[in-house]
């Protein structure tokens, strides 16, 4: 059974060794905020993590297809489902998707529609914490990597981000340089130059 655990709750009467954990007196306590599994005996921290909303986008990745619903892993504590009524295209494992949180249930699960597969490309992860900064403002610092790269690109608000065509090595190395300088301000403008001096 999962729970949500908060810093120095008792988590077990038993001492478990496991990173954001501490032992006292033979009983294990949280050191963090995250979601503990009991069975597993495991504790995942959900700071800087990303957990589902209605109406956010997310892509994610087919983990198991059976006859009417299909798992997806969103890189997130909690995985994802689609029930074949909410996408027209047929999917099996391994397969990127993209599609828009619709509910989530009392357990976690995101339950997906609009679901759409998005053949080939590479897909890479961001922390989700920077995704509105590698979005910018209307899109635009997006808009300014796909136009300079000729690529395309979709972001999921749950960091992962599918990228195919064009200069793939470079939308790369724009989202990592996002990712290490979104605290510094006038980052549109450093970017927008690298670009522009890359691809001249």
């Amino acid at each position: 059974m999962r729970k949500i655990v908060v810093p120095g709750e008792i988590i077990s009467d038993r001492p478990l060794r496991m990173e954001g954990s501490i032992i006292e007196d033979g009983k294990t306590c949280s050191t963090v905020m995250g979601v503990f599994d009991d069975e597993k005996g495991t504790l995942i921290s959900l700071e800087g993590l990303w957990y589902p909303r209605p109406g956010e986008k997310v892509i994610g990745i087919i983990d198991e297809a059976k006859l009417n619903t299909y798992t997806v892993n969103l890189q997130a504590p909690y995985k994802g489902i689609i029930i074949s009524k909410y996408t027209e295209d047929i999917m099996a494992n391994g397969d990127i998707v993209e599609a828009i949180v619709k509910d989530v249930d009392k357990t976690g699960m995101a339950v997906l529609a609009r679901a759409r597969r998005l053949g080939g490309g590479k897909v890479v992860y961001i922390k989700p914490s920077k995704i509105p900064r590698i979005l910018g403002k209307g899109n635009t610092m997006i808009n300014q990597i796909s136009d300079a790269t000729k690529s395309s690109i979709e972001v999921g608000m749950n960091g992962l981000i599918w990228v195919k065509g064009g200069r793939i090595d470079l939308v790369l190395e724009a989202l990592v340089k996002i990712q290490e300088e979104a605290h510094i301000s006038g980052l549109t403008e450093r970017v927008g130059s690298m670009l522009k001096e890359k691809t001249q």
